[in-house]
């Protein structure tokens, strides 16, 4: 039970971590653009972060297992789930399984594509 509150604490933080960089870089940038630069700023860092905490406790036990949990689920879990999906790809592909990795990437953005825009349908077609 401890371990899920601290978790839901460092999720806390992240997601207002992500909030308010977002914001930070739309009120920076101005309304007058279309492409979405501060969610793709905050997955792009999010990966970064990511990649180099991974990358530093690479064949050492420098991090406890709780405070894993609280980084990588919590904090960057919350920041930004591509983190995870992007890390996720690229044991695949260290592991030389390149089809798995490209099954990974194509099917997690059609369908995740799909179903924001499934149950975006749905919701205009019940209101």
């Amino acid at each position: 039970m401890k371990a899920a509150l601290l978790i839901a604490l460092a999720g806390c933080c992240g997601a207002l971590c992500r909030w308010g960089f977002v914001s930070w870089i739309d009120r920076f940038r101005g309304t007058n653009h279309s492409f979405p630069l501060g969610i793709f700023a905050v997955n792009i860092l999010g990966c970064l972060i990511f990649g180099y905490l991974v990358g530093l406790g690479e064949n050492r036990n420098w991090m406890s297992e709780h405070i894993r949990h609280l980084v990588f689920t919590g904090f960057l879990g919350s920041f930004t789930t591509f983190s995870t999906f992007s890390w996720n790809t690229l044991e695949l592909l260290k592991s030389d399984q390149f089809g798995m990795a490209m099954l990974n990437i194509g099917l997690s953005v059609v369908i995740g594509i799909a179903g924001v825009w499934g149950g975006y349908s749905l919701a205009t077609m019940t209101r």
